[in-house]
């Protein structure tokens, strides 16, 4: 499954904006998804204040659902996680677009490791 982000600015956002910017976005990238990678396409749609797409909604619900059977955890655990996350990563976008990046380059990483996503 292939997703992409998009994260929109200051201006005022409504739902109907986001479901243009989803449908945008299916038009240019989902028909090559499908037939080259052969896999689904899911627009992550968001403004900088946090309001996500119909489709951001659904695979967020879903990916809860997933790590609260997989982790043990109830799914309002899961989902809390899962917006705190983001709701950082959403906040970092902000800051990195106005002031730009000033950090260490990442370091890669060759081995990839079994990560435990929620704390006990």
């Amino acid at each position: 499954a292939w997703y992409q982000r998009r994260v929109r600015g200051f201006e005022l956002i409504t739902k109907s904006a986001l479901l243009h910017h989803e449908k945008e976005k299916k038009r240019g990238y989902n028909a090559r998804v499908l037939e080259v990678e052969k896999a689904s396409f899911t627009p992550l749609i968001f403004s900088t204040s946090g309001i996500m797409g119909n489709e951001a909604e659904r695979f967020y619900r879903q990916l809860a659902t997933m790590l609260a059977v997989k982790s043990r955890q109830s799914y309002p655990d899961a989902i809390r996680y899962i917006r705190q996350r983001l709701s950082f990563c959403l906040l970092k976008t902000t800051i990195v677009s106005l002031r730009g990046f000033r950090g260490k380059k990442p370091v890669s990483h060759s081995k990839s490791q079994d990560i435990n996503l929620l704390y006990y």
